[in-house]
């Protein structure tokens, strides 16, 4: 009888297509996945792999198959999500994705909250950038994300939970920076340095301070923000961060001055993405709920 786990060593090949990356992927070793790969296009009596030492290709019939194994896959995780509803809130495993302007800031605030009112939670995090975020909620890969909105996530459901606002960084020594506010004209004639393509808080930071489209030569294309943060202290620009990031970043250090981005509030809007046949939704407002307090507390500590 062809099994859950046949098929999701199969999509896993499908994504990686590689044996041994599917094999890592799914905490297998590389013969037993290719065991049981061979044992489902035996029961099958079908081709879904063609394969030799340097590629794998899925066929033209293969493909049918992949697409029907991850329907199947997906009512199955609904089937053990809808057991998992009726138990207590954070009672079972769950995966969350964040992105990197999230998941430092927000998981070190979050994190002994969680532990107090939850402490049998199991949380597992897996970070990337808000395009991969999706597919893996969409493919039912991970639970839920926690993603910067605006972004494109159609058909799925977005429980919103935070507010926030951008603030312009730079030396103390810049005249601009004794300032309260600063403006997206005074921004935009400094040395602005932005994350690379792919991070969406450079999407927003453009759409707020209304560059979109312009293309600024002072982009060095980091991929973090404590990267940027070190390119200002050695006096190569400026830049722009969320509030949740302040404290970690800029507050502990005395050479950096934060001032507020003088634009129309909210600068980006924070949120869980989930599919809308999710059945365990009172896990995931349990933990949206979490992280608004554990925010606000901190809100209130600075």
């Amino acid at each position: 009888m062809i099994s859950i786990k046949q098929l999701n060593y199969a999509l896993a090949v499908q994504k990686t297509l590689h044996f041994k990356k599917a094999a890592e992927l799914c905490h297998v070793s590389q013969s037993a996945l290719s065991t049981a790969l061979s044992e489902l296009e035996k029961q099958l009596g079908i081709q879904i792999f063609e394969r030799d030492n340097k590629k794998v290709l899925v066929t033209s019939v293969g493909r049918d198959v992949l697409r029907c194994a991850e329907k199947i896959v997906l009512q199955v995780n609904d089937l053990q999500g809808l057991a998992d509803s009726q138990k207590m809130p954070l009672s079972f495993p769950i995966t969350i994705g964040m992105i990197p302007t999230i998941a430092p800031y927000l998981l070190p605030k979050v994190f002994p909250v969680l532990k107090q009112k939850y402490p049998q939670a199991k949380i597992n995090v897996v970070e990337e950038q808000s395009d991969a975020l999706v597919d893996m909620v969409r493919a039912g890969e991970i639970d839920t994300a926690v993603i910067a909105l605006p972004y494109p996530c159609e058909g799925l459901l977005n429980l919103e939970f935070w507010q926030e606002d951008f603030y312009w960084v730079a030396l103390k020594g810049d005249e601009r920076a004794q300032q309260k506010e600063i403006s997206s004209l005074e921004v935009n004639q400094s040395k602005l340095m932005l994350l690379k393509e792919g991070h969406c808080l450079k999407d927003h930071i453009l759409d707020v301070c209304k560059l979109s489209g312009q293309k600024n030569s002072h982009d060095f294309g980091a991929a973090s923000l404590n990267t940027l943060v070190q390119m200002i202290q050695c006096e190569l620009g400026t830049t722009l961060i969320p509030a949740m990031a302040k404290e970690q970043l800029i507050n502990e250090n005395s050479e950096l001055s934060a001032v507020h981005l003088n634009e129309p509030s909210p600068h980006r809007r924070i949120a869980f993405i989930l599919r809308p046949n999710y059945n365990s939704l009172s896990s995931i407002e349990a933990l949206a709920g979490i992280c608004k307090q554990a925010l606000i507390n901190d809100q209130h500590a600075s």
